[in-house]
Parts: structure tokens; C-alpha cells; sequence
């Protein structure tokens, strides 16, 4: 996947799709004879959801006002150590991967992978020409350059201080750094951009779905420099998000015990999960506290015997010896993945 250029990521057909976890449509196709009660370990969303509160009939029934979404992003900007001028929410990143490349319009764009698909589709269909290079270094020369911090699925990490100084570098001749900031809330610091965010020249997105297991809710947030800040949020207009998710959002995000005991849970799933998997054979090459990445060259027998076993697990096209697994939600799943691993 190295240095492979726009056209590389064009392939998809019309109306065909990128492949991604939590598929269980196709699950079922590839296992018809599997168990019914599939247990999907295919994405990297938390499998124990934040206690959704009750939300009050009003809040269903009418249209959010702009200071309730304000509220939104003075949370997320608590949570995230920024300002909340600069943080915009939005239904959803996934909505702002797309978005971007319509806001601003660059020639030629980096993105250090392999990694997320849809960043480099979204630059793809803009018609820039986008380049998957393997490192920072390797991203020189661009006008845009993107990266996930930690990245997904191998979990490598960059340093702010970095990323900060190339943010200045690419503002300096109108470019822009994106750093995707996904699986960044339960990983140990110092990694966030956000903090020190320069004025221009980058643009951090940070899910909300992933960490708090509400994927359904459509959440998520960009915080960039304020004149970028400004022209996202116009380009998503009025009542981006929803009044049930700012109220949801609202609570979790000021949830501070919550995102410790999950980190501390994640923490001894992570080696329960190690461990099955170095057990079985598997090495263990990277991930964060909610999904990690295993190597083997037995790999595609390994998803099939999991997959027949009713256990889904994403597997990649470009790298067939790798397999992620994200964290079973309880006990018994535990137990079933265990078994199919043998």
C-alpha cells in the first residue's frame, strides 16, 4: 500500500462500498451454519456502552436550541483540554471525513497508513491526488497530510510536539494536517493535539461513539483554529446533531469517573485478550485498549474457524497475516472466544 497515488483508491465500484467492521449482514452470508447469537469483535467501538439516561419527551419532540449544542462543545472542549470556540460538533466523524475536502480544497494529500479508508477515499473523490505513505517523513511535500493518532489498526502513536510543529509548517503555505483523534480518550498521555492546538493549519476530529459504546447516536467533533472552525460549522448548518445526542453527550462527556473505570477495565481486558491470543499462537503486534492487532500466517483459518464458531473478527485485504479483535462484551463471549481459539 506504500506510495500508491489517487487512482489506488478510486477502485471502489459505483455503489459498492469500503469494507469496515460491524458488518453482521456479511457475517451471516460467509457463516450461514454459524450460531445465531454472533458475537461481533469486527469493530473497535467500547462493547459496554455509557448508561443512556432517560430522555425527556420534549426533548424528542422539538428542535435544539443553539445553546444547547453550545453546551455540547463546552463538554467536549472540557473533556478534550481545549476551547470551545474551536470545537464544533457534528452527527457523527465520519460526516466531517467527508466534509473536509469540500471546505478546503488541496492538490496533493499524504495519508500515513495503512489506516482508516475513508480518509483516503474522501480526498480521493475530491479530486486530489492522495498518496498512503508508511511514515511522517515520508508525507513531505504535500499540502495535506493525515494521520490517526493512535492510528488504527496497528495503534502506532505520534507525538503532539510533532504534530504541532508540523501543523505550523503546513499553515505557513496554506496547507492542512488532519489528525484523527478516534481511539484517543482512553489511551494514556501525553498524545492529544488539542491542548496546545496551533490557530491554523490543522483540524483534530475526535469520536464520541467508540469510547462511550453509543456508535447508533451519531456524535463526534472537530476542533480546529477559528477561522476553520468557523466554515465547518457553516457547512453543517443548523441543528447538526440532535437534541437526544447533546443531551446524551453532555452527561458522558462530564463523566469523569465512568472514563476511569472503563480505562481500568480496559486495561485487564486488554491482557485477558493478549493472552488468548499469544496463547493460540498468534503474535500480538499492536492496538489500544479497545481493539488489538494480531499476526499470523494462518490468519485466514483463523477467521474462518472463528467465523463458523459465530465469533466475527475484521480481517484486511491488504495484509491477510493480520487479524483485529475488539474487547468481548462479557463473560460468556469471553468463554465461546476462548474455545473457538482452542
Amino acid at each position: 500500500m506504500i506510495g500508491k497515488t489517487a487512482s489506488t483508491f478510486a477502485h471502489v465500484p459505483a455503489g459498492g462500498e469500503i469494507a469496515h467492521g460491524g458488518r453482521l449482514a456479511e457475517a451471516r452470508r460467509l457463516f450461514p451454519g454459524a450460531p445465531e447469537l454472533i458475537i461481533d469483535l469486527s469493530t473497535g467501538i467500547n462493547p459496554r456502552p455509557y448508561p443512556v439516561p432517560d430522555v425527556p419527551a420534549e426533548v424528542w419532540a422539538r428542535l435544539p436550541e443553539p445553546s444547547d449544542a453550545a453546551a455540547l462543545e463546552t463538554a467536549a472542549a472540557a473533556a478534550y483540554g481545549g476551547d470551545p470556540t474551536r470545537v464544533v460538533a457534528a452527527p457523527g466523524t465520519q460526516v466531517l471525513i467527508s466534509l473536509l475536502p469540500r471546505i478546503v480544497p488541496l492538490t496533493s494529500v499524504a495519508v500515513v497508513g495503512p489506516t482508516y479508508a475513508e480518509h483516503a477515499a474522501a480526498w480521493a473523490q475530491s479530486g486530489a491526488a492522495v498518496t498512503e505513505v508508511g511514515s511522517l517523513e515520508a508525507a513531505a511535500g504535500h499540502d495535506g497530510i493525515v494521520l490517526c493518532n493512535p492510528n488504527n489498526p496497528d495503534g502506532r502513536r505520534t507525538d503532539p510536539e510533532t504534530l504541532a510543529a508540523l501543523a505550523s509548517e503546513l499553515a505557513a503555505r496554506n496547507g492542512l494536517l488532519v489528525v484523527d483523534e478516534a481511539f484517543a480518550d482512553l489511551e494514556d498521555g501525553p498524545l492529544s493535539l488539542i491542548p496546545d492546538l496551533p490557530g491554523a493549519g490543522v483540524v483534530v476530529l475526535r469520536s464520541f461513539g467508540k469510547t462511550y459504546g453509543l456508535a447508533g447516536l451519531r456524535l463526534g467533533f472537530a476542533v480546529a483554529g477559528p477561522d476553520l472552525a468557523v466554515k465547518i460549522r457553516a457547512a453543517l448548518g443548523p441543528w447538526a446533531v440532535s437534541g437526544p445526542a447533546i443531551g446524551i453527550g453532555r452527561r458522558a462527556l462530564a463523566d469523569a469517573g465512568w472514563l476511569a473505570e472503563t480505562r481500568a477495565r480496559l486495561d485487564e481486558d486488554r491482557q485477558r485478550l493478549d493472552d488468548l491470543l499469544t496463547r493460540a499462537g498468534l503474535a500480538v503486534v499492536g492496538g489500544t485498549r479497545l481493539y488489538r492487532l494480531a499476526e499470523s500466517a494462518r490468519a485466514p483459518a483463523v477467521f474462518d474457524r472463528l467465523g463458523q464458531a459465530g465469533i466475527f473478527v475484521r480481517r484486511f485485504a491488504y495484509r491477510p497475516d493480520w487479524l483485529r479483535f475488539g474487547m468481548p462484551s462479557d463473560e460468556s463471549a469471553w468463554v465461546r472466544l476462548a474455545a473457538a481459539l482452542g
